[in-house]
């Protein structure tokens, strides 16, 4: 395993400064942000295929300094009832197979999208509740009208690019938990599309991440890992529930909140889900994507690479030693 960083959250710094203070702090690996709600600051995927210099150039960033991009990340729900916004979003996650393609980078990172409850609807509905069966309905809707037909589309369009498709377990979108991820793999039948999972949303589902990793690696889908924590806050969770719809805005008084890797769980938690990594098949990124409103992006940053480098686990297993016993003991 290697640890990365997720680049946007320097996307107010151009490229080059931002890969200067992640290469500052022992980092190589880079997850570059790409489009979708995320933005475009650093690639822009549309330009670099149609500029060849351009593209040089970007690529030339990541070389002079012996860093790599792990993945390109945008972000963005390509289901979206409204099309003008669907189609903004589907050409961003097209740009950026097009583009990782070209680059030879293996993977992108997205989000499954969530459609509305019908043709004509405006906005996303994500049902949370099996009642009133209502809810049944339409999801049973947007899985077979929308989001199977989508995404057995694009996973084959990035399987012939020989690029996968890390799908983020993101609440308010149709994919979020194992489940759903596995269903999604089985009823498109494309094996390029995958999970990319972050424990900060697994947690606040109540979902536990070392059991997520193993339900994913089970099914060999597992492409990427976010390293972010949560923090469930027991006084304001009994107030405002699991589904806290207060603004992220709020720093304090939230049911929960993300937070900077050990500063929601401990560390010994944090090895237990490395080592499941490690037992079950991933060898894979860890990419720290920080949204601690507590902490500057700096100290942060710096505390996530040091509490993972006290428990990623980054080199290969050693062969066991076999054992021989003294014929003198047996006697």
């Amino acid at each position: 395993m290697e640890i990365s960083i997720f680049s946007v959250v320097y996307k107010d710094l151009p490229l080059e400064e931002t890969l200067d203070r992640i290469q500052a702090k022992g980092i190589s690996s880079v997850e570059v942000g790409a489009g979708g709600f995320i933005g475009k600051e650093h690639c822009n995927p549309g330009e670099f295929l149609q500029s060849r210099e351009k593209f040089k150039k970007f690529r030339a960033a990541f070389e002079s300094r012996g860093m790599e991009i792990n993945c390109l990340s945008c972000h963005g729900n390509p289901l979206h009832p409204q099309a003008g916004l669907a189609a903004a979003y589907h050409k961003d996650i097209q740009e950026a197979v097009d583009l990782a393609s070209e680059l030879g980078v293996s993977k992108i990172v997205t989000f499954s999208g969530c459609p509305g409850d019908s043709e004509g609807s405006k906005y996303p509905n994500w049902p949370v509740s099996p009642f009133p069966e209502d809810f049944q309905t339409v999801v049973d809707w947007q899985w077979n009208e929308k989001l199977i037909p989508y995404w057995t589309e694009m996973g084959h369009y990035a399987e012939k690019r020989r690029v996968k498709i890390a799908l983020e377990l993101h609440g308010g979108y149709s994919v979020h938990t194992p489940f759903t991820m596995i269903k999604l793999r089985e009823a498109t039948g494309c094996s390029f599309l995958g999970g990319n999972l972050d424990p900060s949303h697994m947690w606040w589902q109540g979902i536990n991440p070392a059991k997520a990793v193993r339900y994913l690696n089970q099914k060999e889908c597992l492409f990427h890992f976010h390293a972010k924590d949560a923090f469930i806050d027991e006084e304001y969770v009994s107030y405002y529930g699991l589904t806290d719809m207060q603004s992220f805005g709020v720093a304090y008084g939230r049911g929960w909140q993300f937070r900077t890797v050990g500063y929601g769980h401990d560390l010994k938690v944090w090895a237990d889900i490395f080592s499941t990594l490690r037992s079950t098949g991933y060898d894979g990124v860890i990419s720290i994507e920080h949204e601690d409103s507590y902490m500057s992006v700096e100290e942060g940053l710096n505390k996530a690479v040091s509490n993972l480098n006290q428990t990623v686990i980054f080199e290969p297993a050693s062969a066991p030693k076999a054992f021989e016993i003294d014929d003198k003991f047996l006697k």
